[in-house]
């Protein structure tokens, strides 16, 4: 069967939800199962190991749910064509049982899981999904969690970050959890509700529209988690799009697993709308015109272990300032949905 055949009629919602190993995923996911929200929704479980231990425990919470197992591998580096072929055939499956279509599918990494080579397993299903990436993020743990790659990665690369295991949590580490996140990811929308319920339903909320560029701070403050540096690069004038390109793949080869996340939007000469530039790991989705609202040209730079003022000596050389940043309200409006709603 081929995964991108004609048969996927509209875009399909799908969540990735990743988090670190006991972070709460499956319990989160249990919780939006019971809503009735839930119906026409379908669960891919990977575990890595033989033992489909999270499976049967979202089968116990939703029976009818449709479920399907990834169990070859951690999905992020074992996938190979099995991701897109599991979607395809579950959705081709509701349409030959004469089923309504999908609205959704959520996909529950393992806790090893790195969003970047998950979303690029998608590519042939890139016109059929409305992806986004949701990360949970333990209070009780809080930052110790940052200074693991997978965890660092999966918060950078999230759209959306669900503060969980609150009711466990010392006093005052939700209010910390939410500072230290604005710091390393500004990009992302905090969800904390404090009901299972309520907290479930707008961490799995359907894939934001095209929204405005959050409003971000300047901050020569190194985080107390220094590995881990947000840059915000200001252009001071339009670049060329040829030497936006290089600058970018530059990046992407400097950095390697060390690069997070990249999003902004920059002015480029001859073009009338600023282009929208966003990756995760170093999966660039193709740069398209943005007509929304922006304060200013500027990219966001999520990177691990490395000095900011490499990104300054990167060439080409082009017309920007490297600041740390940060984003002054932690609770923010949800961003444009990861890579391939941006690119629909």
């Amino acid at each position: 069967m081929n995964p991108a055949s004609d048969f996927l009629p509209v875009p399909i919602e799908l969540s990735v939800l990743t988090g670190f190993l006991g972070s709460g995923k499956t319990t989160l996911l249990s919780s939006y199962l019971r809503l009735p929200q839930a119906a026409d929704t379908a669960v891919i479980v990977n575990e890595i190991g033989e033992v489909d231990l999270d499976g049967a425990v979202l089968a116990a919470t939703a029976a009818k749910v449709p479920m399907a197992l990834l169990s070859n591998g951690c999905v992020c580096c074992a996938m190979g064509g099995d991701l897109p072929g599991t979607i395809a055939a579950l959705i081709e499956e509701r349409e030959t049982r004469g089923l309504p279509p999908l609205a959704r599918i959520v996909l529950e990494t393992t806790g090893l899981a790195r969003p970047g080579p998950v979303l690029r397993s998608l590519g042939p299903l890139a016109a059929h999904l409305r992806a986004q990436v949701v990360a949970t993020f333990d209070c009780v743990r809080g930052e110790s969690l940052l200074a693991l790659p997978e965890a660092a990665a999966q918060i950078a690369g999230a759209q959306r970050i669900v503060l969980t295991r609150q009711d466990l949590a010392p006093a005052g580490a939700t209010e910390a959890a939410r500072a230290l996140l604005a710091r390393v990811n500004p990009l992302a929308e905090l969800v904390a509700e404090p009901t299972a319920g309520a907290r479930a339903l707008a961490a799995l909320a359907a894939p934001a529209a095209r929204s405005p560029m959050p409003e971000l701070a300047v901050s020569d403050d190194v985080p107390a988690h220094s590995d881990i540096r947000t840059a915000l690069c200001r252009f001071a004038a339009p670049v060329a799009r040829d030497a936006l390109a290089e600058w970018l793949d530059n990046l992407a080869g400097l950095c390697g697993e060390r690069l997070l996340r990249v999003k902004g939007v920059v002015a480029v000469r001859g073009e009338r709308l600023p282009l929208l530039v966003q990756c995760v790991g170093t999966l660039f989705a193709p740069l398209l015109p943005f007509a929304g609202t922006a304060n200013g040209s500027f990219l966001v730079v999520i990177v691990r272990g490395m000095r900011l003022d490499e990104l300054r000596e990167l060439l080409p050389s082009l017309p920007l300032t490297v600041h740390a940043a940060t984003r002054p309200n932690a609770i923010g409006r949800p961003l444009s949905a990861v890579l391939e709603e941006s690119c629909a």
